[in-house]
Formats: C-alpha cells, sequence, structure tokens
C-alpha cells in the first residue's frame, strides 16, 4: 500500500467515518459508506450501511477514550490502527486494527481485527446479571 498524501480523499473519507463512528453519530458514519458496502468483525458480519454500527450506544457507553497510532492510506484502501480503552468495570485496552476498502471516494467494506476473547467473557457474565447491574456495569 503507498502512503497517500496526508490530506487524500480516502483520508477525509475514513477519518469522517472513524471519528463519526466514536461519537455515536450514526448519520454521518453511514453517509462515508458506498454502495456494494460489507462489514466483517469477530463478532458481525452485515451488508448493510448501517446495520453494522447497531449497537453503538451500548460500546460507547463503555469507551473512555480511543488512541490512533497508525494510520496509512492509498486511493483504494486504508488501515487504522488504534487502542479503544474502556472503563475500569470493563478493564480492557482493545488493541484494534481496521481495513478498508474504497471506491469513487466512499467506503466498500470493513474488515475490523481485534482479540473477541476479553469480550466474549464480559458478554456473556452482562446477560446472565439482572438488567440494573448490566446498566451499571455498561455505564448507562
Amino acid at each position: 500500500m503507498t502512503i497517500d498524501s496526508a490530506d487524500s480523499a480516502a483520508r477525509r473519507t475514513v477519518r469522517a467515518y472513524h471519528e463519526a463512528r466514536f461519537r455515536g453519530d450514526v448519520t454521518t458514519a453511514a453517509a462515508q459508506i458506498g454502495e456494494g458496502f460489507s462489514f466483517r468483525s469477530p463478532f458481525i458480519t452485515s451488508d448493510s450501511p448501517t446495520g453494522h454500527l447497531d449497537g453503538l450506544d451500548g460500546l460507547l457507553g463503555i469507551v473512555t477514550g480511543v488512541e490512533l497510532i497508525s494510520e496509512l492510506y492509498s486511493e483504494t484502501e486504508a488501515t487504522l490502527l488504534y487502542d479503544v480503552h474502556t472503563t475500569p468495570a470493563v478493564g480492557i485496552t482493545q488493541h484494534t486494527a481496521e481495513h478498508f476498502h474504497l471506491r469513487d471516494g466512499r467506503i466498500t467494506s470493513i474488515t475490523l481485527i481485534f482479540d473477541s476473547a476479553p469480550w466474549q467473557a464480559i458478554m456473556s457474565a452482562l446477560t446472565a446479571l439482572p438488567t440494573s447491574k448490566a446498566e451499571t456495569l455498561s455505564g448507562e
């Protein structure tokens, strides 16, 4: 992958998506998605421009910050490497890689890569708790 200029169209699109997602702005994030979109992660597979963002409020309820480590761009691809920091009750710093394909200035696919093992244990524990306790842990 060749590195494009710091202000490339791919960078503007991917950063707009990334920043909107972590602000909880589904409308702006979805506006960066193009035709034929697909999303794949350890937990979700979706072909919907917004389906992969379902449940975003729950995730953002436990996220305390996102630290961008690296970003690489070409005209049709981008890769972000970042850490997602969570509330002390969750206690995870999730090392995350996200790979994007772009066409005509829009995101056509996203592959989100992270170790899902810590999240599986947390999700199992939350589903076993009464609703009020699960909401307390998730910060709601």
